[in-house]
């Protein structure tokens, strides 16, 4: 019957998914607290070259010199946020010639009037999304002092992930009503109120465990905001890769699909605690 080949397809998926999840967090947690801060920044960075790969062949479909110049100007933005964190002149010209650059080189690699909009779009913001907003999985490391540096990756990583964890369970056995059916037809409410329970999980279980420092208020409201600003996030991507009709950003990750599919709520958590630690702290 078709549900019950639905359901054998779900269950080898998950299979799948927890199986490199399995073999990549315990490569992730060693370079975190043994490797050194520029090892994580060396990840991110190629993560962040193969998000907007996956990105840019979407919005840019065909036109391979205009995807590696998505791609330069990702890396480009991801060095400046790491190198020049607090220069203020490099943050600033960036800020100001990504966009420029995104709206000149369109009218240089014109292709279809149609894609005019969609492909100026994606120039001026996909390198500040991609490249940017996942660098500061790296400042997170890099300028909190101790384990502490690590210790916000993995709530940031905890606040995306057990948010997807908490959501494919609650919607799968108790989801009914659809969360927003025209982005995403399966996410339900019951998923997304079960995606914000495993973030704020994450963050009670931050504070009582490996980031004592972490203030309990602090983390369950930080794990409700995360967790529902990570939710958005996923939309956003889901939103964008309907408009252009794929299902997956990529298939680099097995079970997971591609980069963008598997950081696009990394992407919102990570900068939602970067903003909290420089401000409040």
């Amino acid at each position: 019957m078709p549900w019950k080949k639905a359901e054998g397809v779900a269950a080898s998926n998950l299979a799948v998914r927890l199986l490199t999840a399995l073999v990549g967090v315990p490569a992730i947690l060693a370079l975190l607290y043994l490797g050194p801060a520029w090892g994580l920044f060396l990840v991110v960075a190629a993560a962040a070259c193969v998000g907007a790969v996956e990105l840019f062949q979407m919005t840019w479909p065909g036109d391979r010199v205009a995807q590696v110049i998505g791609v330069m100007l990702t890396l480009a933005v991801s060095c400046c946020v790491y190198f020049f964190t607090t220069d203020a002149k490099v943050i600033l010209t960036m800020v100001l010639a990504v966009p420029l650059l995104g709206l000149l080189v369109p009218l240089w690699r014109l292709g279809k009037i149609e894609t005019g909009a969609l492909r100026i779009g994606a120039t001026c913001f996909g390198p500040l999304y991609v490249g940017a907003m996942l660098t500061t999985l790296a400042l997170l490391r890099r300028d909190q002092p101790g384990t502490a540096g690590p210790g916000y990756v993995v709530v940031a990583l905890a606040f995306a992930w057990l948010s997807d964890t908490g959501g494919y369970f609650a919607g799968r056995y108790l989801g009914k009503r659809k969360l927003y059916e025209a982005v995403s037809p399966k996410k339900t409410i019951a998923g997304s109120i079960g995606g914000l329970a495993g973030a704020v999980a994450g963050g009670v279980v931050a504070h009582f465990t490996f980031l004592p420092t972490f203030p309990l208020g602090h983390a369950i409201a930080l794990g409700v905001v995360g967790g529902f600003l990570g939710q958005l996030g996923d939309l956003g991507e889901s939103l964008l890769k309907r408009s252009v009709g794929v299902k997956d950003s990529g298939a680099i990750l097995p079970g997971h699909g591609g980069i963008l599919d598997r950081v696009d709520a990394l992407l919102v958590t990570s900068t939602v605690l970067y903003l909290y630690k420089l401000w409040v702290s």
